[in-house]
C-alpha cells in the first residue's frame, strides 16, 4: 500500500505555547517499499508515524494511505513500537490472536492464523509461554506476529529493536528482512541506528532538528537479499554510511543528542 505525506505540518501546545514538531514534510512511499527514517531524538519522526496511523491529526497538509486520505484511526496499518505491549496474563498464542478477537474472527480461524504466525517467527514451541517466560527477542517476535496476523498492507515500526543488545538486533534484523522479502508489506521504519537503516531499507530519510523537516533522502542500492551480518564490511555500504552521516551529524549536534 502506498503512502503520500503531502506538505504536512504538526503543532502541539505545551505549557501554554505552540511548539512546531513538523514543518512542510512531503514524502511518497510506494507499494512494497521499505523506507527508514533517521534523525535527532524528539524531532518529529514518531509524530509522523502517529499521523500515518491516524492517532494524530495534521495541523496542515494531508496523509493519504492506499489512495484514501487518513481521517481517524488507520485500520490499514500495523504499528510496532519499542514497547511490545503484550498482555502478561495471555500466552504468546493468545496475545497474537487478540487483534483477530477484536475483529470478530471465529476461534478456529484465529488459532490457525496465530500458529502460522508463530511458525513464521520461529516460536511454535513457545506458543503456551507467557510474556514473563520469554526473552526480549522472543517478545519482539510475538509482537511482530501480533501485528502481522491481521495482514496489514503497511507496517509502521518505531524503534522496534532499540532496547536490544547489538547481537540480538542483528538476528532480528535478519529475520525481519526474510519476512519482508516473503510478504513485501510497505514498511516505514524509525531508528537511531544508521547502520540498521541502511541494512534494511530501500531509501533512508534524514530529518532535521526541530521543527522536523526532511533534509535529504538517500536511495540504498545494495543488492537483495542482504546479509546483515556481512553487509557492514561492504565498501558500498561504508561509502553510503559516510554520505548519510555527513548529513545527519550536524542535525544531531544541533539537536543536543551528543
Amino acid at each position: 500500500m502506498s503512502i503520500v505525506v503531502d506538505d504536512v505540518g504538526k503543532y502541539f501546545v505545551r505549557r501554554g505555547r505552540e511548539v512546531q514538531a513538523l514543518a512542510s514534510v512531503s514524502l511518497e512511499v510506494t507499494d512494497g517499499e521499505f523506507v527508514a527514517q533517521v534523525g535527532p531524538s524528539g524531532r518529529g519522526k514518531s509524530t509522523l508515524m502517529n499521523l500515518i496511523a491516524g492517532i494524530l491529526v495534521p495541523s496542515s497538509g494531508r496523509i493519504v494511505h492506499d489512495g484514501r486520505e487518513v481521517h481517524g484511526i488507520n485500520r490499514g496499518v500495523g504499528y510496532l513500537t519499542q514497547v511490545d505491549g503484550l498482555l502478561p496474563w495471555r500466552s504468546a498464542e493468545d496475545n497474537i490472536t487478540l487483534p483477530l478477537e477484536i475483529q470478530g474472527v471465529p476461534a478456529r480461524e484465529r488459532r490457525t492464523r496465530a500458529r502460522q504466525m508463530l511458525e513464521l517467527v520461529n516460536l511454535t514451541q513457545f506458543h503456551r509461554h507467557y510474556p514473563s517466560e520469554l526473552s526480549g527477542g522472543m517478545r519482539k517476535r510475538v509482537a511482530l506476529a501480533q501485528v502481522l496476523v491481521y495482514d496489514p498492507g503497511t507496517l509502521l515500526m518505531d524503534e522496534p529493536f532499540g532496547a536490544l543488545d547489538a547481537q540480538l538486533k542483528l538476528v532480528l534484523q535478519d529475520e525481519l528482512l526474510k519476512i519482508w522479502e516473503g510478504r513485501h508489506n510497505t514498511v516505514v521504519f524509525v531508528t537511531h541506528d544508521l547502520g540498521e537503516a541502511i541494512s534494511l531499507a530501500d531509501r533512508v530519510v534524514v530529518f532535521t532538528g526541530r521543527p522536523g523537516q526532511i533534509k535529504s533522502i538517500e536511495k540504498v542500492e545494495l543488492p537483495r537479499p542482504r546479509n546483515v551480518y556481512k553487509l557492514r564490511f561492504d565498501r558500498e555500504f561504508q561509502a553510503l554510511y559516510e554520505k548519510i552521516w555527513s548529513a545527519l551529524e550536524p542535525e544531531i549536534k544541533k539537536g543536543g543528542d551528543v
